[in-house]
């Protein structure tokens, strides 16, 4: 950080912590205020920025959220037609103007959905989408398939509408680096 910054932890209230608790969505909140310029980072995560202007409307995955604009709104809320799967039941909706700090493993991989053919995305390797889209999961693969040693990706989320989907590009997490 440069210039004359407070740091202080954010409380969400009862409510927000006993939904944090039912969800498994959301993570510990922490405000930044005063003059100045702060910069965050999570391990070896690639860092990105989205720029919401006003109207737009993201759900990301809590697990790849890293900071965001104080205009932002956000809420915790279940993600239409998906069933339980990796990438979570419920994730953060953000709404407002201004941006958002994301991060995963790898460069992000941003996919534009078109209503003319929908996007299959893995329910591990998704970050978020445009909140507009709809979603549904979709088997890709028999039962048989998958016992005889099928890919592993037997579950996608299907996005159908106008927008796009942030994709992190390997399953894998990047390895720690090494104490000397």
């Amino acid at each position: 950080m440069s210039g004359n910054l407070q740091f202080e932890r954010k409380g969400q209230g009862v409510g927000g912590m006993l939904k944090r608790a039912v969800t498994g969505e959301g993570v510990p909140l922490m405000t930044v205020r005063g003059q100045g310029e702060a910069w965050f980072a999570h391990e070896a995560h690639n860092c990105f920025l989205v720029d919401l202007e006003p109207g737009d409307v993201l759900t990301i995955n809590g697990r790849n959220v890293l900071c965001f604009d104080a205009s932002l709104s956000y809420e915790i809320k279940t993600v239409k037609g998906s069933g339980i799967s990796g990438g979570g039941l419920f994730n953060t909706v953000f709404s407002g103007h201004g941006r958002i700090g994301l991060m995963c493993e790898g460069e992000p991989l941003v996919i534009p959905v078109s209503p003319k053919e929908p996007v299959y995305v893995d329910t591990d390797a998704v970050v978020g989408w445009t909140a507009s889209l709809e979603t549904s999961l979709h088997r890709s693969q028999s039962i048989g398939s998958m016992l005889r040693g099928g890919s592993g990706e037997s579950v996608q989320l299907m996005l159908q509408g106008d927008g796009f989907v942030i994709v992190r590009p390997s399953e894998a997490t990047p390895a720690k680096p090494q104490q000397h």
